[in-house]
């Protein structure tokens, strides 16, 4: 019927009516927040996470330590700031009892926190960006130290004294020494309506009133409760006469939530719509934002679902879940851009049938049609690659006369967020996306010898790690282990594996795959931080039509499965960059005259405008990129401009994961830029380590798990020990060096849940250039190869190539490769 789009999605079997989400473009919320991006310990120095995967995000606030706080080995607020701020950042928590070594912190008095107090603020107001700085005195007082959640009234009414005697002080400390500061707490553990009704009542007669108030949400039945609790606050502020409080939600979430687009956006929608900020809990490892980049610089699902929520502009507006405050349903959040006539709504948490309602759709901003974009984040595990989100449907339909459109969305993945795009319909027809065959098969499901299924991530045990269908298949460490999956393909061809595991053995592991009993083949398994901690590991098959076995054996060590996903695969990985959803600058206009192509339009760039596209390759190497566009745009990308004519396919050099490509013209409609292809390495320099002169102590290695059967070991630690390489570059111009490296420093702090690990630094010298400094974060273990892409400046002919580190241990150094970027 008119207003209603076809269904998108996998068929659906006979179940019962479809949920209903609906949205009221009418019922503004007020501006886009997107304060719930936020990250404890997200960044771990400067460079991990990478700026391309920090910019994108527009992260409202971070916490970290202070700097050289003991609590953990980096993180240190001062020192990430620099990757923070130029990446777009908003504001840094300063955890200043993150300055002690111990968890829970160790309790010396008052006394002896106060020099540390002072030493932390004059080194925050010393900085050039201190405005931007928040001070968090006190971390959990209600567990730590003050014991301020305990049930007898005597004692709590002790402790709280012994509380406010200390936040007085130590409040008046600070702003002695940086009179502008901005202080946040009480910041407990949990919400206590107790403590904060004598807290504020407290805090406003002394004077002390922190100008950020904080808290933790961090148990599944928040997702329950959380409405209530920031309801109960507003009315205590309100009962004491104070002007509502910046809030933030300084830790929230579970293992079980982090790295799930379907869980993530249930606590993104309840944060959004009350207007709080709110930051990931550290459960884990710092430097991957609690579980949403893989590696440095590579997106998994996560990762696209804070994409998308830093995508919305305009005005966020009422969405009217199934079931409010209820745990694991589907939620919501949808904004309306009336100068840029868009509405996104993004959604998940729920398995099943969905019809999203959208409503008050106006006809002023739409006209009588308007497409429809839908597409997919889906979970990829903590450290699981995930592409560029797969579009499922767009669609224009007319808009009913009620100024409603329902998108009905079919067979939704309860651990995968979606994100709905409005747009004006105009004349034409969008292209179908072309939605390859995939079906996914648990592990636990399957035929199992010699292991055992567990259960993960659960309500009842919201700590777990995540899993698909909350179960995997472990100890499968017999000589006869194995898992035997049945599968059916629907015809002869191509088809890509995706494999979920854990793999803590330390090393590289291994099992091998067969297909119907056939020749098996070796499955290597990168590290990953436990068995638990799930990554993806992607295999590429020739299969028949109809039905196999496909069978996972006992390798060299252990490997824990969750979920394989098979896919069919007709040609190179492709994607369509809309412009008209690009992070822009200047004041560029929407043209929606016509929906043909991607869709939603075209941006129109002139003089001054930018527009910035988020590219996904899945490897380092050589892609073919096209824009879309009605005149010729130059595109930046590695420091380097280069001329794009609308259709005709450019070849260049992309690191693996994000790029960010900048977009400028004298005047074109730009609607998209495609990308496609697997990283082609033809024309890319590569060096063994064997070609490196070393210097000094460093010295070359065997072994079996590098490229070419030994590394650079012992570099750096010395001013004397180098490794140079001489590249013969054909052409001169702007390469991207790929330095294949690995390490494995830790600092056990005691923690019973951080894996405290540690960067290295390298210093990169090109030719006779200035050092630059590169980091490189923990591969897992020694044996462990990751990539790190360095732009550089090479001249025809030889050009040195030198890794130094004068003060620690560089990385050990596998291979280089050197791409011109403009191949």
């Amino acid at each position: 019927m008119a207003g209603t789009l076809p269904a998108t999605g996998a068929p659906a079997a006979a179940a019962a009516d479809p949920q209903r989400l609906t949205v009221d473009l009418s019922a503004s919320e007020g501006p886009v927040l997107r304060g719930a991006n936020g990250a404890l310990y997200g960044l771990s120095d400067d460079g991990v996470p990478s700026d391309a995967a920090l910019a994108p995000l527009k992260i409202t606030s971070i916490s970290q330590k202070p700097e050289g706080g003991a609590q953990h080995p980096n993180g240190d607020a001062l020192t990430v700031s620099k990757s923070f701020f130029r990446n777009g950042g908003g504001e840094i928590n300063v955890m200043m009892q993150d300055i002690y070594a111990k968890w829970p912190y160790e309790d010396l008095g008052i006394d002896d926190y106060l020099p540390k107090v002072d030493r932390i603020a004059e080194e925050i107001a010393a900085d050039p960006n201190s405005d931007r700085f928040v001070y968090i005195p006190f971390n959990e007082p209600d567990q730590i130290w003050y014991k301020l959640d305990v049930a007898d009234q005597a004692q709590y009414e002790k402790n709280r004294d012994r509380f406010f005697r200390d936040w007085k002080t130590v409040y008046q400390r600070i702003r002695a020494i940086d009179p502008d500061a901005r202080i946040a707490g009480p910041n407990e553990a949990s919400y206590h309506t107790r403590l904060l009704k004598d807290f504020l009542a407290f805090a406003q007669r002394e004077d002390v009133l922190p100008q950020i108030m904080t808290w933790h949400e961090l148990g599944s039945g928040s997702l329950r409760d959380f409405q209530g609790h920031y309801d109960d606050y507003r009315s205590l502020e309100r009962q004491l006469g104070i002007a509502p409080l910046k809030i933030n939600i300084d830790e929230y979430a579970n293992r079980r939530d982090l790295s799930v687009p379907g869980q993530l956006v249930q606590w993104v929608s309840m944060f959004e719509r009350n207007k709080v900020y709110a930051n990931q809990a550290y459960w884990d490892a710092a430097g991957n934002l609690d579980g949403n980049v893989v590696r440095s610089n590579i997106p998994n699902g996560g990762w696209w679902f804070f994409r998308w929520y830093a995508g919305l502009t305009g005005d966020t507006v009422k969405v009217t879940p199934p079931r409010a405050n209820t745990i694991d349903t589907l939620q919501g959040l949808a904004s309306l851009d009336t100068s840029r006539r868009q509405a996104q709504v993004l959604l998940g948490g729920s398995a099943g049938d969905t019809d999203v309602v959208v409503r008050e759709i106006p006809r002023s901003l739409f006209g009588r049609t308007v497409t429809a974009t839908v597409a997919e984040a889906a979970w990829s595990g903590y450290e699981g690659q995930h592409a560029t989100p797969r579009v499922l449907a767009r669609t224009k339909v007319r808009v009913a006369d009620d100024g409603t459109v329902t998108v009905p969305l079919r067979g939704l993945h309860r651990m995968s967020a979606y994100r709905i795009v409005l747009t004006p319909g105009g004349s034409g027809t969008p292209t179908a996306p072309a939605v390859p065959w995939t079906a996914s098969h648990e592990a636990e499901d399957a035929a199992i010898t010699d292991g055992k299924v567990y259960t993960q991530g659960t309500v009842s045990n919201a700590n777990g790690y995540a899993a698909s269908g909350t179960k995997d298949v472990g100890s499968l460490n017999q000589a006869g282990s194995r898992v035997d999956f049945t599968v059916t393909v629907p015809e002869d061809g191509r088809y890509d594996l995706a494999i979920l595991y854990g793999n803590q053995s330390g090393a590289p592991a291994t099992q091998k795959l067969s297909v119907d009993g056939g020749d098996p083949v070796t499955v290597t398994y990168p590290s990953t931080e436990n068995w638990t901690y799930r990554a993806k590991k992607d295999v590429r098959l020739e299969l028949s039509a109809g039905s196999h076995t496909l069978t996972l054996a006992k390798g060299a060590a252990e490997v824990t499965l969750d979920r394989i996903d098979l896919t069919a695969r007709s040609a190179a990985p492709a994607a369509s960059y809309e412009a008209t959803l690009a992070d822009i600058s200047g004041r560029p206009s929407y043209d929606y005259s016509s929906s043909a192509g991607v869709g939603t339009g075209a941006l129109v760039l002139g003089p001054g405008d930018k527009a910035v596209f988020d590219v996904y390759a899945p490897r380092d190497g050589y892609y073919r990129v096209v824009p879309r566009a009605s005149a010729p745009v130059r595109l930046a990308l590695h420091g380097q401009t280069v001329t794009a004519v609308p259709g005709r396919p450019l070849k260049l050099y992309l690191v693996a994961g994000n790029n960010r490509i900048e977009t400028t013209a004298k005047h074109s409609a730009v609607r998209s830029l495609d990308v496609s292809g697997d990283g082609s390495s033809d024309g890319a320099l590569s060096y063994g380590a064997a070609a490196a002169t070393l210097t000094g102590g460093a010295k070359l290695v065997d072994s079996a798990h590098a490229s070419t059967g030994s590394y650079i070991g012992q570099l750096g630690n010395s001013g004397d020990s180098t490794a140079e390489f001489t590249v013969d570059a054909p052409t001169a111009g702007r390469y991207v060096l790929v330095v294949h490296y690995a390490h494995n420093d830790r600092r056990d702090n005691g923690h019973a849940y951080n894996t405290d690990i540690m960067s290295r630094t390298a210093d990169i010298t090109v030719g006779t250039g200035a050092p630059r400094k590169v980091t490189f974060k923990n591969t897992w273990s020694w044996d462990d190869y990751w990539t790190v892409g360095v732009p550089v400046d090479l001249r025809k002919g030889p050009n040195k190539v030198t890794f130094a580190n004068a003060t620690a241990w560089a990385p050990n150094i596998d291979r280089i490769e050197l791409g011109r970027v403009l191949g």
